[in-house]
C-alpha cells in the first residue's frame, strides 16, 4: 500500500436539499395555481367547450393563474428533480429559464420607466376593453369590481367610460335597467350600511357632476393607480428587488450544485 489519499469531491448535501426543498414548495404552488385555473374553467364550462376560450372580448383572469402556475410548475419540477437526481441538464434548464425570466422582468421594468405615456395609453385601452366585456365573464366582473372598490375609482379615466358597455351606456336604444349607470363597485361606501346596495349606481350618470360625487367615485382607475404607485413606491420596489435577489440566489445555488456534480464526475474519472 502506498498510503496515498485521494481528494474525492462530494456533492454538497446542504445545497442539494436546500434547492430541492425550495423548489418542492414552488412546484406545489404551481400545482395549486393550475388546479384553481382548471377548476374555474370547469365551473364556467370552458373545459367542455374549448372554443369558448376565444369568445370573451376582455381579459380572462384564469389565464393569469395558468401562465403563473405553468411557469412555477415547470421551474419547480426542473429544480426538484435536477437537485434530487443530480441531473445536470435539468439544473442547467432551471438556471437558464430563471435567468430568462429575470432578464424579461428587468427589460419590462426599464421599458415601463422609459415609455410611461405608452404604458398609460395601453392601460387605458386594456381597462376600456374589459369594461366592454364586463358582463361576459364572472371572473372578469369580479376583477373589475375589486379594482374599482380597492382604488376607489370608476372607469379608466372616469365614470363616462362605462358608456362603452352595452348595458350601462346612455343611448336611446339601451333598454337595460342599468342604463346611464355604473357598477356598484363605483359607489362610495356608507359605513352605516351592512349590506351592499348593488343598485346604488343606477341612473347616476344622468345626474349632474356635483350630485355624482356624492354617490360614486369620479376619479378614474389609471390616475388612482398612478397615485397608489407613487405612495407605495418603496414597498413595490422592495418587493421587486426581493424577487430579483431570490432569482439570482436560485441561479447561483444551481450553478454551485452543477460545479460540485462536474467536480465529482471528474474526480471519478481520475481515481
Amino acid at each position: 500500500m502506498s498510503g496515498k489519499h485521494f481528494n474525492v469531491h462530494e456533492v454538497g448535501c446542504c445545497i442539494k436539499y436546500f434547492i430541492f426543498g425550495f423548489n418542492i414548495i414552488f412546484w406545489l404552488l404551481g400545482v395549486a395555481f393550475l388546479s384553481v385555473a382548471l377548476w374555474a374553467w370547469s365551473e364556467k364550462g370552458v373545459l367542455s367547450n374549448i372554443s369558448s376560450i376565444t369568445d370573451l372580448g376582455g381579459f380572462d383572469p384564469v389565464w393569469l393563474f395558468l401562465v403563473v402556475g405553468g411557469v412555477m410548475f415547470v421551474l419547480g419540477f426542473a429544480g426538484c428533480i435536477g437537485a434530487l437526481r443530480e441531473n445536470s441538464f435539468l439544473l442547467k434548464f432551471f438556471s437558464v429559464f430563471l435567468g430568462i425570466i429575470f432578464f424579461l422582468e428587468l427589460t419590462a421594468g426599464v421599458l415601463a420607466f422609459v415609455f410611461k405615456d405608452w404604458i398609460k395609453d395601453q392601460l387605458k385601452f386594456f381597462i376600456n376593453n374589459n369594461i366592454r366585456a364586463y358582463r361576459d365573464d364572472i371572473d372578469l366582473q369580479n376583477l373589475i369590481d375589486f379594482t374599482q372598490d380597492y382604488w376607489e375609482c370608476c372607469g379608466a379615466f372616469g365614470p363616462e367610460d362605462w358608456n362603452l358597455n352595452i348595458y350601462f351606456n346612455c343611448t336611446d336604444t339601451n333598454l337595460s335597467r342599468e342604463k346611464c349607470g355604473v357598477p356598484f363597485s363605483c359607489c362610495t361606501k356608507d359605513p352605516a350600511e351592512d349590506v351592499i346596495n348593488t343598485q346604488c349606481g343606477y341612473d347616476i350618470r344622468a345626474k349632474g357632476d356635483n350630485e355624482q360625487k356624492t354617490f360614486i367615485h369620479t376619479k378614474g382607475c389609471v390616475p388612482q393607480f398612478e397615485k397608489w404607485l407613487q405612495e407605495n413606491l418603496t414597498v413595490v420596489a422592495g418587493i421587486f428587488i426581493g424577487i430579483a435577489l431570490l432569482q439570482i440566489f436560485g441561479i447561483c445555488l444551481a450553478q454551485n450544485l452543477l460545479s460540485d456534480i462536474e467536480a465529482v464526475r471528474e474526480s471519478c474519472l481520475f481515481t
